[in-house]
This record gives structure tokens, C-alpha cells and sequence, in this order.
């Protein structure tokens, strides 16, 4: 079983709507209303990972696109990323923003078996 899987990628956006409509027409499904908590904005809600848009904040999810990586084990797996030359730049207890040995943003959140998170950026963040 892999350690992560790609579970949703987050576009913030300064127009949400037009956001919404280019990912729908792009992607060719339909981005919903968020559930309850899966924080604010719209997001696919297939088997594939989600993609998700929410409008542009000051949060650390606010200023580039975020693939969000599902993991069983949030603490380890922040520890390997440190040991791998990356960096957390917004540490939680469900969900973390790091960088890359690049300095690529990227997060990760732990894995709930289907349940949803918070989004950064959103409401109810840890």
C-alpha cells in the first residue's frame, strides 16, 4: 500500500466563478458546492483526486495551485519530509503546508478513509 495518494489539487482564484466554469469545461465535470467539511468554494466529488477552487485569501493555500496528498500517518510523514530537504511552512494536526527540496508548495492531510478536511484558506482550519 503506498505511503500517499493524490487526493485533491486546490486552485485559489480572484474570480471563483470563472474558476469554477473553466475547471468544469477543462475537466469536463461539474465542480459542487463543498459539503460539510470540506471548508468553502466548489470541488469535484469523483473517485479520482478532487479539484477543488476557493476564492483567493491570505491563507498559505491562497496563492498557488496545492495538490494535497492523503497520508496514514501526518507526524511521520512530516518528519520525512524534513529529512528529504523539504520544509513545513504551516505545521497542523490534520493538514500541513510544505515545500519541496525545490521549493514547490505542496500539503498533506491526514488520511480519514473517505472522511473530509478543512481546506487552508477556509473555514475551520486547524
Amino acid at each position: 500500500m503506498p505511503l500517499a495518494r493524490a487526493s485533491l489539487i486546490e486552485f485559489p482564484a480572484d474570480d471563483p466563478e470563472r474558476a469554477r466554469r473553466f475547471w468544469s469545461g477543462v475537466l469536463g465535470l461539474e465542480l459542487e458546492a463543498r459539503r460539510d467539511g470540506e471548508g468553502e468554494g466548489w470541488q469535484t466529488h469523483t473517485d479520482a483526486p478532487a479539484v477543488g477552487v476557493h476564492l483567493r485569501g491570505r491563507g498559505p493555500g491562497d496563492s498557488f495551485s496545492l495538490p494535497y496528498f492523503a497520508v496514514d500517518d501526518l507526524v511521520a510523514t512530516l518528519e520525512r519530509v524534513s529529512a528529504n530537504g523539504g520544509a513545513v511552512v504551516h505545521p497542523g494536526e490534520v493538514w500541513a503546508i510544505c515545500r519541496d527540496s525545490e521549493g514547490s508548495p505542496f500539503a498533506l492531510a491526514q488520511d480519514t478513509g473517505g472522511a473530509t478536511e478543512p481546506l487552508p484558506g477556509t473555514a475551520g482550519q486547524p
